[in-house]
């Protein structure tokens, strides 16, 4: 009686074991599975080692122009350090010169200020201009605002891409990042997200840093992504902007912003049966010129143009309409 009951716990207790080894190893192993796969993170790619984080890759991709070598620049040859002009309709590329060398980017650092500006910040948010406005290079390029005085985000904004404006780019920087240093992380954070690896921000202005630097395809990533606010376009396409803000006294004063884009002031002449829509330039000494255009052909098709270190503003503007002009090739 005794053997026969020893034997039936003996009997049950190998049951329970037996089944728990086969609930840990038959039903938990895809949850297991599933929690690994999402726990690898590449922060080199900035996205997930997973088949569905492989499956939003290949649709970031389709979704922009992706080269890797030179192209084109056998017609076309230019003396500008980095050079590119991609269709945005087709995702096609009609030239590429260097564009993923690591380069200063001058002004166009102030693309992705905008950017992260627009994704964080409320543009009706009035902002009272700080000391911060002053911390740059006095003879750096400025929109003329000055400590105490009221804007609205919208109008730095504008501030930042039409007149070029350090005071501007700084006291966006404190009023959505809270401070430089953290919009400028911000600033970096973004461009991993949305794969622009070759790039790295140490200021919202692009003064000049010799850690602070990007390439010409991984502006046209930021650029492609900006264009998604529907405001970014007309922010580089005006020619002028009048701004009405309050003064220190209280009081309802105007400024007026011009354009520092040659095409668009008619400096410069645009090459025939394609419209320039706006853009951004920047200029430092080790920068050299350089200039990102927004443009249209005839039919209403927009492309996307950079040039990067050009030894002038003649030459940059020169070799930009040569650029332009493989459009209609």
């Amino acid at each position: 009686m005794k053997a026969t009951l020893l034997c039936g716990v003996l009997f049950l207790l190998f049951c329970a074991i037996i089944g728990s080894l086969l609930y840990f190893f038959k039903w938990r192993e895809p949850e297991a599975q599933l929690q690994s796969q999402f726990a690898l993170f590449d922060p080199a790619l900035g996205v997930e080692k997973t088949s569905l984080a492989s499956g939003r890759a290949v649709s970031f991709a389709e979704d922009l122009c992706v080269q890797n070598e030179d192209y084109g620049t056998e017609q076309l040859s230019l003396t500008s350090e980095a050079a590119e002009v991609f269709d945005l309709e087709n995702k096609e590329v009609l030239y590429a010169k260097n564009i993923h060398e690591r380069l200063y980017p001058a002004s166009l650092t102030k693309i992705m200020t905008a950017l992260v500006a627009l994704k964080y910040g409320n543009l009706d948010d009035e902002v009272i201009v700080g000391w911060e406005c002053e911390d740059i290079d006095p003879d750096s390029s400025v929109c003329e605002i000055d400590p105490g005085e009221t804007y609205t985000l919208r109008q730095l904004l504008y501030g930042l891409m039409i007149a070029s404006g350090n005071d501007a780019a700084m006291t966006i920087a404190v009023h959505v990042g809270g401070s430089v240093e953290n919009f400028v992380a911000m600033m970096n954070q973004e461009a991993m997200d949305i794969g622009a690896t070759n790039t790295h921000f140490v200021n919202v202005h692009g003064l000049h840093d010799d850690n602070h630097y990007t390439t010409a395809y991984d502006i046209y990533l930021i650029f492609q992504e900006a264009l998604r606010y529907d405001v970014f376009e007309d922010l580089i396409s005006q020619k002028t902007y009048t701004a009405t803000y309050t003064s220190v006294e209280g009081e309802q004063m105007e400024i007026t912003w011009n354009s520092t884009n040659q095409f668009l002031t008619g400096e410069s002449e645009q090459p025939e049966n394609v419209t320039v829509f706006g853009g951004k330039t920047g200029t430092t000494d080790e920068a050299g010129a350089c200039l990102s255009i927004l443009s249209k052909d005839e039919y209403g098709n927009s492309y996307f143009s950079v040039i990067l270190r050009a030894d002038s503003k003649i030459t940059l503007y020169s070799e930009m309409t040569e650029l332009l002009s493989q459009i209609k090739k």
